[in-house]
């Protein structure tokens, strides 16, 4: 089975997502997963040095209390399934072109979903600066990709065009909001679903792949 998991790193619900389909595949060992993250970018239009968090999605919502009430309730969200939301700390709206480009140069490791898991951690937990090279490389370094190597990616323009062509191909599918997941290129899933939903969604989808 092949999951395709449209997301972006500072999508909270994406962290929350993938946190409980994490859960979901553990719960189901037996069942062989090939799991990809595909880039899509919620502000792709976001200044290249990104702009204050306060700022961006105080106005998409309306204003500091509206965003203040959201934080709270994802914060609490988010505590149910081991996730730290550290508000306080997270003062960027980050460009997340060269955070989408890291993972996958991460995937041509076979690292991925570590350092997706690892820049989450980074962005909503640690409050890191998503734009700044030198986090994105220690984040990198974190789940062992190769400093150097990072760096010298990121100051290339390499993995531009695959992460503008996910984009555009999630615009295909008619994907407008994240989480996504495509599974086979048959079967859309939205939302950060409960764990109980991704497990019906795992075993009708893999009893019906073997019936077929």
């Amino acid at each position: 089975m092949k999951i395709d998991v449209y997301a972006d790193v500072v999508c909270p619900w994406c962290y929350v997502g993938e946190r409980r389909l994490e859960q979901a595949l553990a719960e189901r060992p037996n069942l062989a997963v090939e799991r990809h993250w595909r880039p899509f970018q919620l502000r792709p239009e976001m200044p290249a040095g990104g702009m204050p968090r306060a700022e961006v999605l105080g106005r998409k919502f309306g204003g500091p209390e509206r965003l203040r009430v959201m934080d709270e309730r994802l914060a609490e969200v988010g505590a149910a399934d081991g996730i730290r939301f550290a508000w306080e700390r997270v003062t960027t709206s980050p460009n997340t072109v060269d955070a989408h480009r890291l993972i996958l140069f991460a995937a041509e490791r076979g690292l991925e979903w570590p350092l997706a898991h690892a820049l989450f951690a980074a962005y909503f937990t640690d409050g890191r600066d998503l734009n700044d090279h030198d986090q994105l490389v220690a984040a990198a370094e974190s789940v062992g990709v190769a400093g150097e190597e990072a760096r010298v990616y990121l100051a290339s323009t390499r993995g531009m065009a695959a992460v503008a062509e996910s984009q555009r191909t999630a615009e295909e599918l008619g994907i407008s909001g994240v989480p996504f997941y495509v599974i086979d290129d048959r079967y859309g899933l939205s939302g950060a679903q409960p764990v109980e939903v991704f497990l019906q969604v795992l075993d009708a989808y893999a009893g019906t792949a073997a019936v077929g």
